[in-house]
């Protein structure tokens, strides 16, 4: 009877291992890619029409929103595939230097989508469009110049990587963490794996964001960078700060078939803090007050990831505190 009674009670405690990967997958994952497929195919489409700046700007912003709910997953085709989707950060400055290259020389690649593919991911994806749409050494091209073919053509091929993305995922990868635990399955040798591969993407998510979404621009305070905040151009900092919080937090609930009242709460306490952020891109961090709001949604951004493992791990059996960067 106490054997038995275990048993009923780690059911409770726990859902059926491959129903939280489905609906993982079902709820937050396949639909992500396809909302975003859908997203730059309107992007490029836009891009097409009228391939200027001020048209473009609508259409990126509702593409990335679109990728960000899953913008920080690292698992099968993304793990490389997201990297010319999102090259961030670039410490360097790679994104302008290989775009400015091309237009000073009147690269022909800009007239190649297929062989776009092939160009350094510096400049492909969402942030190569950023510079060239927003910055003002770039944005202000005319119908039928250079720039607006490049910006065509990336458009396009972005449209591509995230349909391709997209299709991976539907056709081979869900079937993967779907199928965890069976023979011939080499990637996650039990159901349990493939439960903690997604998990971990919630806290990695959540991590990456304290810490460099908005630790970066902050750096030190005596030595703040905002100008390494992500997608500060398009003004878009604290917005995907906060998209990449609630898709953490979405992801965390579709593994669960219970309520999450202390990461809700958590969440919650994350879109207040952010309302006192008056720069939605971080550029006033240098004012010592502003770069406090910043710390203070810095910090409610770590209090999520924890109530998170407390809520969603610990039931799943993954121990708080455990490394979310190990993948295991």
């Amino acid at each position: 009877m106490k054997l038995i009674s275990a048993a009923l009670l780690s059911f409770i405690l726990a859902p059926p291992a491959m129903a939280a990967v489905n609906d993982a997958l079902n709820d937050h994952i396949l639909p992500g890619y396809a909302g975003f497929a859908e997203a730059t195919e309107d992007l490029a489409q836009t891009a097409r029409e009228d391939c200027r700046a001020k048209a473009l700007k609508p259409s990126f912003h509702t593409a990335f929103d679109a990728w960000m709910p899953v913008a920080d997953l690292r698992l099968g085709p993304s793990e490389t595939g997201a990297l010319s989707i999102a090259f961030w950060p670039d410490s360097r400055g790679f994104t302008p230097r290989t775009l400015g290259r091309f237009i000073a020389e009147e690269d022909a690649v800009a007239g190649d989508v297929d062989g776009y593919a092939d160009v350094s991911i510096a400049a492909r994806g969402l942030f190569a469009l950023e510079m060239l749409v927003f910055d003002s050494e770039f944005s202000g091209y005319a119908r039928g110049s250079y720039t607006c073919q490049l910006v065509e053509t990336i458009a396009a091929d972005l449209d591509r990587q995230a349909n391709a993305l997209a299709t991976a995922w539907k056709t081979a990868y869900a079937d993967t963490l779907n199928t965890a635990g069976e023979a011939g399955n080499a990637t996650y040798l039990t159901e349990e794996e493939a439960v903690r591969a997604i998990y971990t993407q919630t806290l990695s998510s959540l991590e990456f964001t304290a810490d460099r979404r908005l630790g970066a621009p902050m750096g030190t305070f005596d030595r703040p960078h905002p100008t390494r905040a992500e997608a500060r151009r398009s003004q878009r900092s604290l917005r995907n700060a906060i998209l990449a919080a609630e898709a953490a937090r979405d992801l965390a609930s579709a593994l669960v078939e219970w309520d999450l009242p202390e990461t809700d709460a958590a969440l919650d306490h994350v879109h207040e803090t952010a309302t006192r952020i008056e720069d939605p891109a971080f550029q006033d961090v240098t004012d010592p007050q502003a770069r406090l709001r910043v710390e203070v949604l810095q910090q409610a951004i770590r209090s999520l990831n924890e109530a998170i493992q407390i809520e969603v791990g610990a039931r799943l059996g993954i121990a708080p505190g455990f490394n979310s960067q190990d993948g295991d």
